[in-house]
Order: C-alpha cells, then sequence, then structure tokens
C-alpha cells in the first residue's frame, strides 16, 4: 500500500478558488476532518495542520500534522512535506511528499489531483487510502477532496 497514491476529482470551480479553499484556513476548516490548516507559501514555510476540538477531546495532539512548503505556484500547484502526528507510529515514519496539481478545463470546470509519494511511510499509506473508515478514521483523501468538491459546487461540505 505505500509508494505512490494519485486522486483526481473534477471541479466545477475556477484553480484560484480551489486553492483558495486548499491554502486559506478560513477555507480548508471547512471540508474533510474540518481541522485548520495553515501554510506559509514561500519555500521552507510551515505548514500546521491543527486538529479539530472532537480530536483533541479524544486524545489527539494539537497539531496533528506538519510540514514544510517545498513550492508554491499559485494556482497551479503546491509541494509539500507532510508528517502526521496523530499517533506515534505514523508520527515515526517521518516526512512524505504531498503535491496539489489545479489545471482549467472546459466549461468552468477545473482537475484537482493529490499526489502523495508515501514509500517508507505504511501505516499512513493505509490511513489516507480511507482503510479505516470503518473504525471513525475518516476516507482519506478520496473523502477529503469529494468533500472540497461538495463545498465548492454546492455551498454546504459533508455534515452541515
Amino acid at each position: 500500500m505505500s509508494g505512490t497514491q494519485i486522486y483526481k476529482v473534477y471541479i466545477k470551480a475556477t484553480p484560484e478558488r480551489i486553492w483558495e479553499a486548499i491554502t486559506s484556513p478560513d477555507w480548508n476548516e471547512r471540508y474533510g476532518y474540518r481541522g485548520r490548516t495553515e501554510l506559509d507559501l514561500r519555500p521552507g514555510g510551515a505548514v500546521r495542520g491543527l486538529s479539530n476540538p472532537g480530536m483533541i477531546a479524544a486524545g489527539a495532539p494539537e497539531v496533528g500534522v506538519d510540514g514544510e512548503v517545498i513550492e508554491a505556484d499559485p494556482p497551479r500547484r503546491l509541494v509539500q512535506t507532510f508528517r502526521m502526528l496523530m499517533d506515534p507510529g505514523t508520527a515515526a515514519e517521518g516526512f512524505t511528499q504531498l503535491t496539489y496539481e489545479l489545471k482549467e478545463g472546459k466549461d468552468g470546470v477545473t482537475s484537482l489531483t493529490v499526489t502523495h509519494e508515501l514509500t517508507g511511510a505504511p501505516n499512513l499509506a493505509r490511513l489516507v487510502a480511507g482503510e479505516f473508515e470503518d473504525m471513525g478514521a475518516g476516507g482519506g483523501w478520496a473523502w477529503i477532496l469529494s468533500d472540497l468538491k461538495s463545498l465548492l459546487e454546492t455551498g454546504a461540505a459533508f455534515g452541515d
């Protein structure tokens, strides 16, 4: 399961709007796991994914994900490192690489491709693939991207 995982979704929104939804904490806390992600979009800038209040109440650390921006080319490409800090097993796997690529298509539809390089991170690979969905750990990248699509196209995320 470790290696490279690639997820692609088509969203009826501009690349700029999707970029904002990914990189703005006021947007990115509205979908997926509902944790606020703060990004300093300069190369070497910090990435901090904060746990939502329910996760913290269940014992998760305040910062659930950390990393560093490698490349930011708004609104086309974001490359960052990614380390899951939710439990000692995933934290010990170290940093992986995460890439968001946006490509404007026809009729106001933009493709968003998320590539997660997970070599050496088998626990994280299983988590982001959604293998623990039935245990309450969410559906990984497919679920996050589906929720993002719903939010941008309808104005409502899952559970709204």
